[in-house]
């Protein structure tokens, strides 16, 4: 390998980045949008949960139970007199659910209640559930109505104290984003110049394969590091996401990421030869995968068992564990250096079958 050609290479390539706008485009305004959209477009939790309420009893319990609902901000309250009204808007998908407050409630320490729940959206449904228990868990200890004496439950929650889904959301996003970027960005690169036929003009050159190949992934390589960079500062300063790692080890992290991802993107577009073409696969070969298959949303634990052992050749999965670890935990160097090994053998794996298929002729 020639250290002289090599440079001449990255410069050319370098250059040609900065005069092409889409390359400036996929790697900052792309992660930018991805980030907002998945930041307050994806949720998991809920708020402003539509509940009916009907409240049968007149004693003052009942009352302050009541209020406590219409304070909440989790839920948005339709408080009725018709137990039929509310009913019938449950099976319209109007409301969530309905708690009922019966008129004994209150008297002679009867403190039933019934709620219920359109659990046609289990997650919604779910968090329905947990949220009104809360609820009437806070309203009977400021009542005074828990036992004071016995088995007192204090829940704690670990790494993620809001309960909020945007905490492992939003690190989950930055993997996704950076495989869409690194995998779109350099599918192009080789089909692009195959288009434009710039690709016989390398190969008349005494330039080596691998010098053609490290060329084009060394600048694509420092430019998704600028653009984790970019994802880690919108996360950490507008979404407030908590980082408790080391910064040092999150750019090495990446670093081992981008490999894979970008051996991926050179692989696709020495297949494809066409810009079109590439970029519709490195949507379906490298963007669905890492969003559903990564245990970005899903849990992998819940797959079929094929799709489970599938899993273990997307690169994103490793990628996801290690910035969730590592943005809500701090540094775990056994999961990260797991993580690490993982992306670096398959992102050798689809190297080499970069190397292999990519041949200096024209055939």
């Amino acid at each position: 390998m020639n250290r002289k050609r090599l440079w001449a290479l990255l410069i050319k390539e370098s250059l040609q980045i900065i005069r092409d706008p889409s390359a400036i485009l996929i790697a900052v305004i792309l992660p930018l949008i991805l980030l907002f959209l998945m930041g307050y477009a994806v949720s998991l939790d809920a708020r402003n949960i539509p509940l009916g309420i009907i409240n049968k009893s007149n004693t003052k319990e009942a009352h302050d139970l009541v209020s406590s609902f219409v304070g909440s901000s989790f839920f948005k309250t339709h408080i009725a007199y018709s137990k039929k009204e509310l009913m019938q808007s449950l099976q319209d998908n109007e409301l969530k659910g309905v708690l009922e407050v019966p008129e004994s409630f209150g008297k002679h320490n009867n403190y039933s209640i019934q709620i219920l729940i359109d659990a046609t959206e289990p997650n919604t449904g779910g968090l329905t559930q947990n949220y009104a228990s809360k609820i009437i868990q806070t309203w009977a200890i400021e009542e005074g109505i828990m036992p004071s004496r016995g088995i007192t439950i204090v829940p704690r929650y670990w790494f993620n104290p809001p309960l909020s889904s945007r905490y492992f959301l939003i690190p989950g996003s930055i993997s996704v984003v950076m495989t869409l970027i690194g995998i779109l960005l350099t599918a192009l690169v080789i089909a692009r110049e195959w288009e434009r036929g710039t690709m016989e003009a390398l190969m008349a050159t005494p330039t080596s394969m691998i010098e053609i190949l490290l060329g084009k992934l060394i600048p694509y390589f420092i430019l998704g590091l600028g653009s984790m960079l970019l994802c880690f500062v919108v996360a950490y300063f507008w979404y407030e996401i908590p980082f408790n790692g080391n910064f040092g080890i999150l750019l090495l992290l990446s670093a081992f990421y981008l490999f894979p991802s970008l051996s991926i993107g050179l692989l696709i577009s020495t297949i494809a030869k066409n810009q079109f073409v590439a970029a519709q696969v490195s949507i379906i070969a490298g963007f669905l995968p890492a969003f559903l298959l990564s245990g970005f949303l899903f849990e992998i634990n819940n797959m079929p068992i094929v799709l489970q052992y599938f899993t273990y050749i997307i690169p994103a999965r490793y990628f996801v564990e290690s910035l969730q670890t590592i943005f809500l935990v701090g540094n775990i160097p056994s999961i990260f250096i797991k993580d690490m090994v993982c992306m670096f053998v398959v992102g050798l794996f689809f190297f080499t079958l970069v190397v292999k298929k990519t041949k200096k002729g024209l055939e």
